[in-house]
This record gives structure tokens, sequence and C-alpha cells, in this order.
């Protein structure tokens, strides 16, 4: 049976290590994805708020535009896209959809719906468009969104996630994991 999958991006589909090269390039830094402990970024740059967050709204199309691909990410997608819906959620603001379409196309993966809603809070757009699992590499949006929505969300595991997470969330470590999973999750459901 034809399953909804809810597919984050950034951090997901796209390396989580995606924008550390722009990051050192423009504030002088070596920072790896192993140094990066939490979803803020403001604690490992030295430079206020203020203009950690306008260097990103200058710079996130080019980061977008330029993401490489997670491991994995294009196999385990391709083996999907026919047999599911893929519907791809993001926090990306909607301005950048033209980008974001063009990066699917230039890597070779196929969407049936593409959503920019703008914030973390992808909790609407998952019982908007019924969702049946979801993909997400942000800890408190893959809490939350199993919660609400009581569907299984899988988590990709970073060094920024690691807080504790409930029984319906299953932290995978690369997408060939959660290939596996989903696989048995989809003939235990059928």
């Amino acid at each position: 049976m034809k399953k909804r999958f809810g597919i984050d991006i950034d951090g997901t589909v796209t390396c989580p290590a995606a924008l550390l090269p722009f990051l050192n390039s423009s504030f002088n830094l070596q920072l790896t994805l192993n140094d990066i402990t939490q979803y803020d970024l403001t604690p490992f740059v030295n430079v206020p708020g203020e203009e950690l967050a306008q260097w990103f709204l200058e710079t996130e199309p080019e980061i977008y535009a330029k993401s490489p691909l997670a491991q994995g990410a294009k196999e385990v997608l391709n083996k999907w896209e026919t047999k599911h819906e893929m519907f791809f959620i993001s926090a990306r603001r909607t301005h950048l959809l033209q980008i974001t379409k063009e990066w699917f196309m230039k890597n070779g993966l196929k969407f049936d719906h593409v959503e920019l809603i703008g914030s973390h809070d992808k909790i609407k757009a998952a019982k908007q468009y019924e969702v049946d699992l979801f993909f997400e590499d942000k800890h408190d949006n893959a809490v939350m969104i199993h919660e609400e929505c009581q569907i299984p969300v899988i988590l990709f595991n970073t060094p920024y996630n690691q807080d504790p997470i409930p029984s319906g969330v299953i932290r995978v470590n690369h997408w060939n994991e959660a290939y596996q999973w989903v696989e048995k999750w989809l003939k235990n459901n059928s």
C-alpha cells in the first residue's frame, strides 16, 4: 500500500555539514560537524546573533544550491519514488522554492510536493498533507511531530540532536539504516 512520506530537506536529504564550509570561510573558523553539539549555531561563531542571522539570510540561496546530498539519500529515495508519495516539508522560506526544485532536479531526485513553510513548526504541514511517516534531523521537530501526529519519525543521528527520544522517534545513522527500518515497518503495516 502506498504511503505518504514527509521528508525534511536540510540535514536530512542534504549532508548535515553542508553549511559548515560557508560558515568556516565567512567567519574564519575550522568547525567540523562533530563540533556542532546544538542546533543553534550562535555559540560556535564569535559574532552577535543578529549578524549571524543576516549572514544566513544573504548566504542561504548559495548554500541550498550547492548542498551535497547526504550519503545514501539518493539511492534510498529513488527506490521509494514510485512506491510512495514524497512530500518534502522544509523550514526554508517560500522565496527559495525555485532554487530548491532546481537542486532536486540537478541531484536526480523526484518529488510529489515541496512545501517550504518558513519556520521549524512542521506539525501543521504534516497534518495537512496527512503524512504517514516523517524524516527529520532536528530533535524537537522529530519529537513534536511524533507526539502531535502520532506517526513514526526517523531522526537522523547528528551531534546536534542527542537529547533523549520517545519510542516513536527512531534514531538512525544513515539512509540505508532508515531504509531497513521503513521496509520492516511497511511490511508490518500492510
